[in-house]
């Protein structure tokens, strides 16, 4: 099949089709952590000029490190949504879900419901080259267009959501753009719907690392390299502490690190990311995922 071109709005922004790119490095290498079979076909579906690489052939340092980070991130997350599900929730909302394919790439049975929450543009593009591709996902996928930032979870009822059931919730790489008030109207709200037993598994990066990383010239490095301005879309304002306020809801919450994630699958991330003495080392080392099953 010869796959059209899709005109990409400004509001899907090249981020999501920079974690693309590293999810089809990080597939192409030989010790793979995961493999996304749509990640490439997002990137040839839309009309870019930035020539973001497609296999570990066409790299350089500084992008093997973000495909061994998206190796490691997908993996995780990954991993939450097979485990909660083999727990018994039978229902899975998915925040800002970008262009990943999750719905599509695993190996979904026995009727589980995937509710897909992002803006309308990300959304409409995704299901354009998608359809383009003939692609038909093993699971009830449910698509809900709406801002994070907004009455998300109003959409989200409308589309058929039901907190009657245990659910697993996951919100990867999208913290950080997130203002301290939408970030906890977002963690109220996936409180408030949500039965005991159902999940939660959040990335997280500290506020005070988020304000050190934006400034850090390894992350405008990487900006560069992808052509994404990182640092303008980040935000660094005060807040509440995140685990404070799952744990308010209900939550019993954990912590793991980017770090022990990476040695858990096996490919620790070691010097790669380390320079003895440097806050980015230490910044790295404070990041990593937090999970939470619902007790009350």
């Amino acid at each position: 099949m010869t796959q059209t071109k899709f005109d990409v709005p400004v509001s899907v922004g090249l981020t999501a089709f920079a974690a693309c790119s590293a999810r089809a490095v990080e597939g192409s290498r030989p010790d793979r952590l995961m493999e996304d079979p749509f990640a490439a076909a997002f990137i040839h579906g839309a009309k870019l000029d930035t020539g973001l690489p497609l296999t570990v052939g066409e790299v350089d340092q500084e992008s093997m490190l973000s495909s061994r980070f998206a190796g490691v991130r997908t993996r995780v997350f990954d991993d939450f949504l097979r485990e909660a599900v083999d727990d018994g929730a039978d229902q899975v909302v998915i925040l800002a879900a970008g262009l990943d394919a999750r719905a599509f790439r695993m190996p979904w049975t026995g009727g589980i419901d995937v509710y897909e929450v992002d803006h309308p543009d990300v959304l409409d593009f995704k299901d354009a080259v998608l359809g383009d591709l003939g692609a038909e996902p093993p699971c009830r996928r449910h698509v809900v267009r709406a801002d994070l930032a907004g009455d998300w979870g109003s959409a989200l009822a409308a589309a058929g959501f039901d907190p009657r059931r245990r659910t697993a919730w996951t919100a990867e790489g999208l913290l950080p753009y997130l203002g301290a008030r939408e970030e906890g109207h977002l963690l109220r709200t996936i409180g408030a719907r949500s039965l005991p037993g159902s999940r939660v598994c959040l990335e997280y990066m500290p506020p005070d690392v988020v304000a050190t990383f934006r400034d850090h010239p390894r992350l405008e490095a990487t900006s560069d390299t992808l052509g994404v301005p990182i640092r303008e879309m980040w935000n660094a304002e005060p807040r509440e502490d995140t685990a404070g306020l799952l744990r308010a809801s209900g939550w019993r919450v954990g912590f793991r690190s980017l770090g022990d994630c990476a040695l858990s699958l096996g490919t620790p991330l070691g010097d790669e990311f380390a320079t003895p003495g440097d806050d980015f080392t230490d910044g790295m080392a404070r990041c990593g995922y937090l999970t939470g099953e619902l007790t009350r």
